[in-house]
């Protein structure tokens, strides 16, 4: 018996199947955690939208700069409209201006500034990895057109001289047309590595027209690893207005058979339409747009035809100097790398939430060209988020071209970059402030409800009896563990006090039970002695009421059992209380014909939805309070008021009153401030608590109260009016 209580006292300290959940001091740590770790991620949420703000302000800034290089050259028609000829159907072969003369010998040392523009042809696949046939680049100064070809060729084989014939060794072709309109075509070609010789060739490419070299076009070749590179210039009006050029390649590598193996031009097919529209990059808009000395930005001037007619500036990213000090101190180190492990996972989150789309030049381009000023925030892999700006350029009501100005948007990544460095830096050391703030309060918290648990369990012993009546920890204090801590020592109180009734219940029943017995057994040894019919009447009367007595007993705690499950069953009925209380001390009066009975109160109809016997019950039990505690010849009042709401039925009698200490419990079960009982009435302390239970069932409440002048108590009794209209008939008391 004793290990059973044991297991069961230790089992209220785990929960079901004896898992026991996390800590408190857990609990704290890790809802802090989230909230140090939400943070940073609403700052990084601000800094976005700080971001899209400034990427705006940027943007705006962009259009206003390609507005102002646009004004500038609005109007000046002249600087367009020099190319008469449409690109469309054309490839675009772009002569990039020249800072000096290139000296002709085959080398590419003197294209350093434009020979990022160099472009490929003949790949066939770009995503097995294979190169071009031939690069090309083109370049103008002067009135001359520079190019310089790079061939990839395995096998070299060199123009034999005794041989009439020039299509039979590695030559480079040049087509266009004259300024007499008609198509001309010369071959660059090679006897050996270095100047080379141009003829002007028939339509079979086979034979020179006449026997004489083109000196226009001035040549020189240098042999390769893999294959060569040619150099040579014509003049610009060689090409005539229309500026059509194609070039191609033929490659040859049988000595002994010298057929053509490949052809590769600068168009895919041959014929009249196998030509590149040279197009020159205007020196004058070059010259006005490199005034402006605007940096950190590409800018083009692009013509109405989509031609390129000027370019300056980069906005590729600067790249971070890896030789750059970084810091020596531990603690930088540390937030040094705590803020690249942060940086990752949130330049993962950006990638993961970024709604901008890839650049779209293009649709800038020609939104501008439409008469709109347009920009475009979008991506790149290589290069990030870059912003594209379009202003038209204008002259007599027509648009002429556009101003594009390109610009990445790294110094606002940088601001970002460097704001949230700071901010996980700032976390981090808040993060290791409050875990400690919080480890010391949750320990304090921990210790505390700890002595209370142990204070509280060992109030009550294995058998279940209580030890104390009482808590002393942290009874005093104000937070919701004083607050625990004091329900805690009033309900052990209360316990204490119920275990005393009950402990005190089996003397109080054989007293008040040996009463009536002992006057019983009595009764029953005279009737056995008795001869007389009068006197075994007496005693026979005195059995019946030692038997009543203890029926009475049995009855009253049988009620005080079964009230509640009783009351439940009960019906409800309108009835008016005024008559049934007028009923009720009529009766009073002749039952209890040595007290006085008065009513105060309303004096008209009182109606209430009730259970007109357990009225009368609770009204018996007022009763008979009031007259157990009452002289004889002392006047109870009863009374009956009402308010918008409520009907207040009150009892009042002349007598002592209730110990202030008393108040809190004067309605609970077996509570009574009785100093001495009657031998022919019994007093478990139920009364009160069946008023309060009827009283509550009813929806109402009971108080009770000193009288003013410290000479008698008051019990007051509220329940709800009845006022809905109801067809049923007004029930009679």
């Amino acid at each position: 018996m004793v290990s059973a209580i044991a297991g069961r006292t230790s089992d209220r300290q785990m929960k079901p199947g004896g898992i026991r959940g996390p800590r408190l001091a857990t609990k704290l740590f890790i809802l802090m955690s989230l909230a140090l770790v939400v943070i940073p991620w609403f700052s990084y949420l601000y800094l976005r939208e700080m971001e899209a703000f400034l990427v705006d302000s940027q943007a705006n800034a962009q259009m206003l700069t390609a507005e102002g290089i646009s004004t500038l050259l609005n109007g000046r028609s002249d600087l367009f409209y020099e190319l008469p000829l449409s690109p469309e159907g054309y490839e675009q072969l772009y002569a990039h201006p020249l800072r000096s003369p290139v000296r002709i010998d085959g080398r590419a040392n003197d294209w350093e500034e434009v020979l990022g523009y160099k472009v490929g042809f003949g790949t066939t696949d770009v995503s097995s990895g294979e190169v071009a046939q031939f690069y090309l680049v083109l370049g103008e100064i002067n009135d001359q057109i520079y190019a310089l070809v790079q061939v990839k060729d395995n096998n070299l084989v060199f123009r034999d001289s005794n041989i009439l014939r020039l299509d039979l060794s590695d030559h480079v072709r040049i087509t266009f047309t004259g300024e007499d309109g008609d198509v001309r075509r010369l071959v660059v070609t090679m006897t050996e590595p270095g100047v080379t010789t141009t003829y002007e060739m028939d339509a079979n490419w086979r034979y020179a027209i006449r026997g004489v070299a083109e000196n226009r076009v001035q040549g020189f070749a240098v042999t390769e690893e893999a294959g060569y590179s040619m150099e040579f210039r014509l003049p610009l009006d060689l090409l005539g207005s229309a500026r059509r050029f194609g070039l191609a390649v033929v490659d040859v590598d049988n000595p002994e058979t010298r057929a053509i193996e490949t052809i590769t031009g600068t168009l895919p097919s041959a014929g009249q339409e196998a030509y590149g529209l040279v197009l020159l990059k205007s020196p004058e808009v070059l010259r006005i747009v490199e005034g402006l000395g605007y940096s950190g930005a590409n800018v083009q001037v692009i013509d109405a035809q989509r031609r390129v007619r000027a370019e300056v500036g980069s906005y590729r990213q600067h790249q971070e100097d890896p030789t750059q000090p970084r810091p020596e101190s531990i603690l930088g180190a540390f937030f040094s790398l705590v803020s690249t492990a942060m940086e990752t996972i949130y330049g993962f989150i950006d990638h993961w939430l970024r709604e901008t789309p890839d650049v779209a030049a293009d649709q800038v381009i020609s939104e501008s060209l439409a008469g709109r000023p347009s920009y475009q925030r979008g991506y790149q892999d290589d290069e990030g988020e870059v912003i594209v700006a379009a202003h038209p350029i204008i002259a007599e009501n027509e648009i002429i071209g556009t101003v594009v100005l390109k610009q990445n948007t790294n110094r606002i990544l940088e601001l970002r970059r460097d704001a949230l460095e700071r901010i996980i830096n700032f976390s981090v050391i808040a993060l290791f402030i409050f875990v400690g703030l919080i480890l010391a309060f949750s320990v304090r918290l921990a210790g505390r409800i700890r002595r209370l648990g142990a204070e509280a369990t060992n109030a009550i012993d294995i058998y279940g009896r209580l030890q104390t009546n009482q808590l002393k920890s942290e009874t005093s204090s104000g937070d919701e563990i004083g607050d625990l801590a004091r329900s805690i020592s009033n309900m052990l109180s209360r316990l204490h006090q119920h275990n005393q009734f009950l402990e005190n219940m089996p003397r109080t029943l054989r007293h008040e039970i040996n009463n009536p017995l002992n006057t019983l057994s009595t009764s029953l040894q005279n009737l056995e002695e008795e001869t007389s019919d009068a006197g075994r009447a007496k005693y026979l009367e005195s059995a019946k009421r030692g038997v009543t007595r203890i029926g009475l007993i049995v009855q009253n705690l049988a009620d005080a059992a079964s009230l509640e499950d009783a009351l439940e069953a009960e019906e409800f009925e309108v009835i008016d209380l005024f008559s049934l209380v007028q009923s009720y001390l009529a009766n009073c009066r002749v039952m209890h014909a040595e007290y006085k009975f008065e009513y105060r109160g309303t004096q008209r109809e009182v109606l209430s939805r009730v259970s007109d016997y357990r009225i009368e019950q609770l009204l018996d039990k007022l009763i008979d309070n009031a007259v157990d505690f009452s002289e004889s010849g002392a006047t109870i009042t009863v009374g009956l008021t009402t308010d918008s709401e409520n009907l207040t039925l009150f009892v009042t009698n002349q007598g002592p009153t209730i110990p202030p200490e008393m108040f809190e419990n004067i309605f609970d079960s077996m509570v009574s401030v009785r100093a001495s009982t009657d031998d022919n009435r019994l007093h478990f302390g139920m009364g009160l608590y069946v008023v309060r239970v009827i009283a509550e069932h009813h929806g109402g409440s009971v108080t009770a109260a000193n009288l003013l002048n410290g000479n008698g108590v008051s019990i007051r009794v509220t329940l709800p009016l009845h006022k809905e209209v109801s067809d049923a008939p007004l029930a009679t008391a």
